[in-house]
């Protein structure tokens, strides 16, 4: 009896997919002998075919391509493009004489003709002066404020709400121009030229849009609240008090940027994706209505 147990716990093993095979190798994570042709190194020892095909389907699958250059990555792509079509521009509208300013400025009376205004006046900058302030200012800001909002919020967010806070700078800038032309410019003289509507350029409505942001995503960006609220009311008393800048433009970016950013936070949860991109559409619709509004109510005022 004690020579037949010797005999059956010295048996060799053999591999339990190959059982011709002898083998004194297992599989790390089951036990099961295998031979080196089903040996597949691990992080320690060597693993199975079917322990490795578990541990693949357990991994999360690499998304796309496209979809990966749209999550939040240590460097603010976006941000940086926004940067360099600004100096680009800047630098056309020297080359160009002025005809590129003159083409995508912020008309209010061009914006039933020409829609496209409400969008790339806000990549062009005043040239009032050789060193270029205006531009400097502006790009000071973004490269301030855009890398934070956009690891956080992501490219595609971080994006969308640039651009529409540019657009809503503009559409407040239609607003007093409606407002002047609805009653013939009498608002103009009741405010002492306050309210003075006209030709307008800058990214500074994209700007206060990001300050808008960063006000409402103060939690959970864990920014200090005070500093932040100390930068807005120096710009827009800057705003007010300087002339030749457009407030209303500040006004309106802000209030869509912190509008946008108030609609990313509510639905924050992935399950919420479909709820947010209906509320960043349904601002962006808001938009236009007010647009077209504007033009159908006093048509003879627009281009």
């Amino acid at each position: 009896m004690t020579d037949a147990r010797h005999d059956t716990e010295t048996e060799t093993p053999v591999c339990y997919r190959h059982p011709t095979r002898e083998t004194w190798v297992s599989c790390q994570r089951c036990g099961r002998p295998i031979c080196p042709e089903c040996q597949t190194q691990a992080a320690v020892g060597v693993q199975c075919p079917e322990c490795v095909r578990e541990g693949h389907a357990g991994m999360p699958r690499r998304a796309p391509a496209f979809v990966r250059a749209l999550r939040p990555s240590g460097t603010p792509v976006v941000t940086y493009v926004l940067i360099g079509l600004c100096i680009l521009l800047f630098v056309l509208q020297y080359v160009t004489g002025g005809a590129v300013t003159d083409a995508w400025l912020m008309d209010p009376s061009a914006v039933r003709s020409e829609p496209w205004r409400l969008l790339t006046s806000g990549f062009l900058h005043s040239q009032a002066f050789f060193f270029p302030i205006h531009l400097l200012f502006n790009m000071y800001a973004l490269f301030i404020f855009g890398p934070l909002l956009e690891r956080f919020l992501g490219r595609s967010r971080f994006l969308a709400l640039y651009l529409l806070s540019t657009i809503g700078g503009s559409v407040a800038e239609v607003l007093i121009y409606q407002w002047a032309a609805l009653t013939n410019g009498d608002i103009i003289d009741a405010t002492n030229g306050f309210i003075q509507p006209g030709f307008s350029l800058g990214a500074s409505g994209a700007i206060f849009g990001l300050m808008g942001a960063l006000i409402v995503l103060r939690r959970a960006l864990g920014i200090n609240l005070r500093q932040i609220v100390i930068v807005v009311i120096i710009n827009f008393g800057i705003g007010f008090v300087v002339p030749n800048i457009a407030w209303e433009a500040h006004l309106g970016g802000f209030g869509v940027g912190a509008a946008i950013a108030a609609v990313y936070l509510a639905t924050r949860r992935s399950q919420s994706k479909p709820l947010q991109i209906v509320g960043v559409a349904g601002i962006a619709v808001g938009l236009a209505l007010i647009v077209a509004v504007c033009v159908a109510t006093a048509s003879s005022f627009y281009s």
